[in-house]
């Protein structure tokens, strides 16, 4: 994209630089998957060897509303689920949904997940797990959504219109009853939504490749005393062009019922967050986000919200609420 003499107000420049990280406009990279305060309540979606390991049939849903007040800014959903399956239950099998939407775009993805595990120890319940990820990403751009300088600039012509693209990733998880961590790539393939040559060779041309996101997570669960634990968690994403991604947060859980706690991502924001144990089979978590930096003068910070539902066996033993 070429930028152009015009008056642009101060928060639309922080909106359009937001998008073109997303697109990788000029080939520029830059964060694409959308990013997550609950993190460790959402694992399954960028982490695959997470399926199965809650050992009961979960389900997620996670609503995001980011840079509130701010026009075009992203809005995100999640949807997952997952159970154990086969004989020892040392399988698991989910469904990750995510549709993200940011100023005239919209991009859908459903994949299948999958893990394998292996149980190292049997005193603590120590299991290695094994994941893949696959299905299909779709785009949309809607370009009669934005004010464009000049209405023949050929690079706005044509909207894009439901761009498919297969997706392909792979994780590993360990966990204790207190302990986790994994390391995951939600999708292998570098595919572009754009294509040079419907550009007619033009000199300047614009592709937005989806770049390789690098995860990692881990969290560590305390036993304070027997109505409080404490939970210190990490989030670390790196994507190639782009800044490292790190998130810390902590989380006191009362009485097996309430959970409070605060995050912090690294010169982005910080964060304020909420949980609450309904029933044995029941999770509502909610989060804010203040933003640290000069976008905060342009909206009311970011707010998310998650329901997960966790449906028990007849036959199974609930001894205490998992905290992740």
């Amino acid at each position: 994209m070429k930028y152009r003499k015009q008056a642009y107000s101060l928060p639309y420049l922080y909106l359009l630089l937001a998008i073109s990280s997303f697109f990788g406009i000029q080939k520029i990279s830059g964060q694409q998957d959308p990013q997550y305060t609950q993190y460790m309540y959402n694992t399954q979606i960028v982490n695959p060897a997470y399926a199965g390991s809650r050992e009961v049939l979960s389900l997620g849903i996670l609503g995001r509303m980011q840079w509130v007040d701010l026009e075009g800014a992203p809005r995100t959903g999640t949807f997952t689920i997952n159970s154990p399956i086969g004989l020892y239950d040392n399988m698991g099998l989910g469904l990750s949904i995510v549709y993200d939407q940011i100023g005239p775009s919209t991009e859908s993805n459903a994949v299948v997940d999958y893990s394998y595990s292996i149980q190292l120890a049997r005193r603590d319940i120590s299991r290695l797990s094994f994941g893949l990820k696959a299905g299909v990403d779709m785009l949309d751009v809607d370009y009669t959504k934005l004010t464009i300088y000049d209405p023949n600039d050929p690079f706005f012509q044509s909207s894009v219109d439901n761009k498919i693209q297969p997706q392909v990733g792979a994780g590993i998880y360990y966990h204790t009853q207190k302990f986790y961590a994994g390391f995951s790539v939600p999708n292998f393939l570098n595919s572009k939504h754009f294509d040079e040559a419907s550009l007619n060779d033009q000199e300047l041309a614009s592709i937005a490749v989806e770049r390789l996101h690098y995860f990692f997570i881990t969290g560590y669960v305390f036993d304070l005393n027997p109505s409080l634990k404490f939970k210190p968690a990490a989030l670390v994403k790196f994507v190639s062009g782009a800044p490292l991604q790190w998130d810390v947060s902590g989380n006191f859980l009362i009485n097996e019922k309430i959970a409070l706690g605060g995050a912090y991502r690294w010169d982005s924001s910080a964060s304020a967050m909420a949980g609450f144990q309904i029933t044995d089979g029941i999770f509502i978590g909610l989060a804010y986000d203040y933003q640290l930096t000069a976008i905060q003068d342009y909206s009311n910070g970011s707010y998310e919200a998650i329901v997960r539902f966790d449906i028990f066996n007849k036959l199974d033993k609930i001894l205490t609420p998992r905290f992740f």
